[in-house]
């Protein structure tokens, strides 16, 4: 989560210098999310493999801890679309 809120900053002060970089650090940051999923999804996996039976509500309660960072990095590559339709010259 602190990468992408570094990321986040990273875009905004690209908004503002270089504008053509906005929608490419938010797809860094989409990736980023996903990237820490797995990670995440990896390491559950492992400690309930490791402590055996595990009840269910722990498991989906991990799950869904695992699925925030995807969701910040789409809500961070949502916000660099639009700062990029908003930098777009109008025709």
């Amino acid at each position: 989560m602190t990468v992408l809120t570094l990321i986040l900053l990273a875009m905004l002060l690209a908004a503002w210098k270089a504008p053509a970089w906005v929608k490419e650090i938010g797809v860094i940051a989409l990736v980023v999310g996903v990237i820490s999923f797995l990670i995440g999804f990896f390491v559950a996996a492992s400690s309930m493999m490791q402590a055996g039976n595990v009840p269910q509500s722990v498991v989906w309660g991990g799950f869904m801890v695992a699925a925030i960072p995807p969701t910040y990095g789409l809500f961070i590559y949502l916000v660099s679309l639009v700062i990029r339709i908003i930098q777009k010259p109008r025709i």
